[in-house]
């Protein structure tokens, strides 16, 4: 299941939306929290499934002053770092330090 939903989050994310995640040293700025999960999906094969519904929302926001339902970004992303410990490696650090420098 996680592998069909990350091939179609990709050809949705490649083909209708021309999004493709890059790394956060390219940027200047704060990249969006759409094109972050878009690159944790990519990256991290197994997700945990307490982190799915927070990486789900992250899909949909473009910076953690958004709301997603009654949540605002800031609490999504700190839900979502919470519940992904068992994410690892290289991409993982890198990423999970950009998502921690955007809370206040």
């Amino acid at each position: 299941m996680a592998h069909y939903v990350r091939l179609v989050l990709g050809y949705l994310a490649t083909t209708l939306w021309g999004m493709t995640p890059t790394p956060a040293d390219r940027t200047a700025e704060a990249r969006p929290l759409s094109v972050i999960a878009l690159e944790i999906v990519s990256d991290w094969k197994n997700p945990y499934f307490g982190a799915m519904p927070y990486l789900r929302a992250m899909l949909a926001l473009n910076s953690v002053s958004d709301q997603y339902g009654w949540e605002d970004g800031e609490m999504i992303v700190a839900y979502f770092l919470a519940n992904a410990r068992t994410w690892r490696g290289e991409t993982a650090r890198r990423v999970k330090a950009e998502l921690q420098a955007m809370l206040p």
